[in-house]
């Protein structure tokens, strides 16, 4: 996918259609509040940085406290996935957290998300979990920061970019961005007239010609 390369409705159905062949799309539910562990205080500036950013895009709020969690938005960085499990109360938040670190360190993996979600299936709660492995540490802190939460701000399909990333950098040594096409399904997605969660394939064509309306 090139910057100006448009979406078709499939490319924005493949996007939220998972590995198991079912469609599932969802958006946050409730103001985002953030909070970030494991390093130091101008990578934590980058990140909610990055946060906020793609929060306005999404024309969404972000708040101060959440009355029912605190923080809805965890984001741990990590040198070693053993160290979730040596992480306070985790295990309480992260159910199976023993199984999932022999999981992620099974398959080398260097990144995981885990959500949960309201009784309208919006997104009520987020973890992200990075593992400074050689590749992170070789990205830059807007590149991950702004991966992250794109990566974040919606329920996209477990295998959405696994091919290609939802960024772009337009010159050698510049700051990514956000590829424009997906900066306009995170804006649809939020449209208030598009529901916060859906499992029907013909959502996609919903975002669609709401994407068609900004090209």
């Amino acid at each position: 996918m090139t910057p100006d390369e448009p979406l078709s409705p499939a490319d924005i159905q493949a996007l939220f259609t998972r590995a198991d062949g079912q469609y599932l799309f969802a958006r946050w539910g409730r103001p985002i509040v953030p909070v970030v562990f494991g390093v130091d205080e101008p990578t934590i500036a980058v990140l909610k940085g990055a946060i906020e950013a793609v929060v306005v895009l999404a024309d969404h709020k972000m708040a101060e406290t959440d009355t029912e969690l605190g923080a809805n938005l965890m984001v741990f960085f990590v040198r070693d996935w053993d160290e979730l499990t040596q992480t306070p109360i985790l295990d309480r938040l992260i159910p199976d957290l023993a199984p999932l670190v022999t999981r992620l360190k099974s398959v080398d993996a260097n990144q995981y998300r885990s959500f949960r979600f309201d009784p309208s299936g919006g997104i009520k709660a987020a973890f992200v979990f990075i593992r400074m492995d050689a590749d992170m540490q070789a990205a830059s802190a807007d590149t991950i920061a702004l991966s992250q939460m794109v990566q974040t701000i919606l329920l996209w399909s477990d295998a959405a970019f696994l091919r290609a990333s939802p960024l772009a950098i337009l010159r050698q040594g510049g700051a990514p961005i956000l590829k424009p096409q997906i900066a306009d399904v995170i804006r649809a997605g939020y449209d208030p007239i598009l529901p916060v969660a859906a499992t029907d394939p013909a959502h996609a064509l919903r975002l669609s010609a709401r994407v068609g309306r900004r090209q």
